[in-house]
């Protein structure tokens, strides 16, 4: 029962006398206090005042839906009494079978008996008889609850609550429990005399959460206790002691809406066992908010108290930390940019005094599309500065700011054959302010302009097997003017060359770089599509230079005046897979960089697994070559099973260097987590541990359990 039923009742009793006989049906009219259709084999009143409406009773009142095989209203007493079997539904959120039920005359206070009550069709609460009281409580008796199915077999639930009353607090949405025994089948595992917990259709309540059980080899056997706080609808704060032998820890989470964005915090603060001198710590903060004019404010920001801390305690899997505040506005003409950057490295062997720590930049870029000249026109305008701690002179002291601005313009053709043709000028101005480095001119300028031609012929064609292939050879050739800046290399020391950037004029990442000279790209690009969603893609490339670029280190696959063979794939399909590839092939017929990535998604199993290799680069502080694997995969075993495995494995000395695995059962009612980890270190500043952890949760009341495919089936 609940306050939409009893309303539902009242004006049934209103519109039964407007039924005729028969198979009737009624719609009452607008004076009545809601608008019911009811509908019934038969109904009749008698001399007296007595209503009675009988066979396949059902009546409508918005979202509710009343059904029961008999009604009666006595108008001189006010009572209505239903004989069942009796549904009641609201929704998806309220459902309510009896045997029978009475009201009393205002409605608002009624016995039901036989009562069984499905919440949000996962709780349900079963009970001899159940009393409605005010119009707000639903008081049941000798109650068992559970959300687990009860099949006719006579076998009690997996898990379930037995209390000697319970009261469902309607408008506040909460269940109260006294005496309660928690019992897994019928064995009786702990004892609440009061218990109180939300309802389903409460998406936020006061109180604990399920806690989590754990065992590592740093912080010995733990337990972890969320309590939840809410303060209204737009703030909470969710307080977990981590208690165990060897640490004592106050985890912390606090989320704010506002009406114009939101802000979550992350945090923890440590005394343990593992740093005694220290009170250990991190804090972890991000938020986004609308502002005027189509401007966003975003930030994300991270402080640690030491570098071994995140990984002690599996907070992250970070070695750098990057902390920045951004405000932006992107449309499809527009693109700017103002942030404020830190950066704190974790990294054995990096001091972030000599590190580029703060960071300012400031950009914007524009489109415009003259109908004068034709084509596209764009500017762009960026500030940038980036500090260190240190006044060293060099490497280890060098602070930069620079400007950059450019125009450029775009135009391309569709000729009649399907050729596609274009071209690209553009003038570039770059200053450069250096201080603490001797080494460099501490201010200089350039202006450098650029021509660029293209063509790119796409051919398509129905296959044989009904595939449509599309086979497209590209070709650019291209000029860049002017000198290089007298500036250290200072953002452009890592380069990648790939299929985005085959056609680029300057595939260095900042400017203090730039290709200079003639150079001609030429790719192909295939593909095969088919109707039921297979595609496959490759990619081919390659740049011819006049000069060589001494800043391109040996690996980037871009050194020398001719670069390494560009290979690159993608392959995808209707059942989830995806595999992709990418190759850089040297002269000389060897591997410079390569990777590979598969992943795999449907109904039964999650997989991502990859594997890179990237050659021995001095010039990019690598001494030797780097070959790993990685896979991280969850595969339904059964309907109440899943694995999950997570590998990373350093093939160059041939050593792990993390493991995990675990199992999950899960049911309707019950989900079980048990998992086991390796992490194999060799810093000095993070240790290897082993970790074991046990999550158990009760489905239905604080976890949702909607996804029916767990769900037990009877017999």
């Amino acid at each position: 029962m609940n306050t939409h039923l009893v309303r539902l009742l009242a004006a049934t009793a209103l519109t039964c006398a407007l039924v005729s006989t028969g198979n009737a049906q009624a719609t009452p009219p607008n004076q009545a206090p809601q608008n019911v259709v009811l509908v019934a084999d038969t109904v009749e009143i008698s001399p007296t005042g007595v209503l009675t409406a009988r066979g396949n009773v059902e009546a409508l009142n918005g979202g509710t839906r009343l059904q029961a095989t008999e009604v009666i209203y006595d108008n001189q007493t006010g009572k209505i009494t239903l004989k069942g079997p009796i549904r009641i539904t609201e929704g998806d959120s309220v459902s309510i079978v009896a045997s029978a039920a009475e009201l009393d005359a205002d409605l608002r206070n009624g016995l039901i008996h036989s009562a069984r009550v499905v919440l949000s069709d996962q709780v349900q609460m079963a009970a001899n008889q159940m009393k409605r009281v005010d119009g707000r409580y639903n008081v049941l008796n000798k109650t068992t609850v559970s959300s687990c199915r009860v099949c006719e077999t006579g076998e009690p639930p997996l898990w379930q609550i037995r209390a000697k009353r319970v009261v469902h607090d309607e408008e506040e949405r909460q269940i109260y429990f006294d005496h309660a025994s928690f019992m897994i089948r019928d064995v009786p595992v702990f004892y609440f005399p009061h218990l109180r917990m939300p309802d389903p259709t409460l998406d936020r309540a006061r109180g604990f959460l399920i806690p989590t059980f754990s065992r590592t080899s740093l912080l010995s056997s733990g337990i972890k206790v969320p309590y939840f706080i809410p303060f209204g609808d737009t703030r909470d704060l969710t307080l977990t002691p981590y208690l165990s032998s060897e640490t004592r820890t106050l985890e912390f989470r606090y989320r704010q809406a506002f009406k114009n964005g939101g802000i979550e915090i992350n945090g923890a603060v440590s005394d343990d066992t593992i740093r005694p001198d220290l009170t250990r710590g991190y804090l972890f903060a991000t938020g986004l908010f609308e502002l005027e004019r189509d401007y966003k404010l975003t930030f994300d920001l991270k402080a640690v108290s030491d570098d071994s801390y995140l990984t002690d305690y599996d907070y992250a899997d970070l070695d750098r930390l990057n902390s920045d505040i951004t405000i932006s506005r992107a449309s499809r003409t527009e693109n700017t940019r103002f942030a404020l950057h830190h950066y704190q490295s974790l990294r054995d062997g990096e001091d972030n005094d000599t590190l580029p720590t703060l960071v300012i930049e400031a950009e914007t870029e524009r489109r415009y599309f003259p109908t004068s000249i034709g084509g596209e026109l764009r500017t762009r305008v960026e500030a940038h500065g980036h500090q260190r701690r240190s006044t060293s002179d060099g490497d280890d002291g060098r602070d930069v700011g620079r400007a950059n601005a450019s125009v450029q313009w775009l135009r391309s053709w569709t000729l009649g054959s399907g050729l596609r043709a274009g071209v690209n000028g553009a003038l570039a101005f770059d200053a450069y302010r250096t201080w603490n480095d001797s080494s460099v001119s501490s201010f200089d300028t350039a202006l450098t302009p650029t021509l660029a031609a293209y063509v790119r012929y796409p051919m398509a064609k129905r296959g044989a097997d009904g595939a449509t292939y599309l086979l497209e050879p590209v070709a650019q050739i291209g000029w860049t003017g002017g000198s290089d800046l007298d500036v250290a290399n200072d953002e452009s020391t890592r380069v990648e060359f790939d299929e985005g950037n085959l056609l680029a004029l300057s595939r260095f990442p900042s400017y203090e770089r730039r290709e200079r000279g003639l150079a001609t790209a030429i790719g192909l690009n295939w593909s095969r599509i088919t109707s039921d969603g297979w595609e496959s893609h490759l990619t081919l490339g390659q740049v011819f230079r006049s000069e060589t670029q001494d800043d391109f280190t040996q690996t980037s696959g871009l050194s020398g005046k001719t670069s390494d063979f560009l290979i690159a794939g993608q392959f995808n399909n209707q059942n989830g897979l995806v595999l992709t590839g990418r190759s850089l092939l040297n002269p000389s017929g060897s591997l410079d960089k390569a990777t590979a990535r598969l992943g795999w998604s449907n109904d039964n199993i999650w997989l991502d697994a990859s594997y890179i290799w990237l050659n021995q680069d001095l010039e990019e502080d690598r001494p030797t070559e780097i070959s790993e694997w990685a896979l991280d995969s969850r595969y339904r075993l059964a309907r109440h099973w899943t694995g999950l495995v997570d590998w990373r494995f350093d093939a160059v000395s041939g050593e792990t260097s993390e493991a995990g695995l675990g199992f999950e059962y899960r049911n309707e009612c019950v989900r079980v987590e048990l998992s086991l980890s390796r992490r194999f270190s060799t810093s000095s500043t993070v240790q290897s541990s082993t970790s074991v952890g046990l999550n158990v949760a009760l489905l239905g009341f604080s976890v949702n359990s909607n996804d029916k495919s767990y769900d037990r089936k009877c017999g």
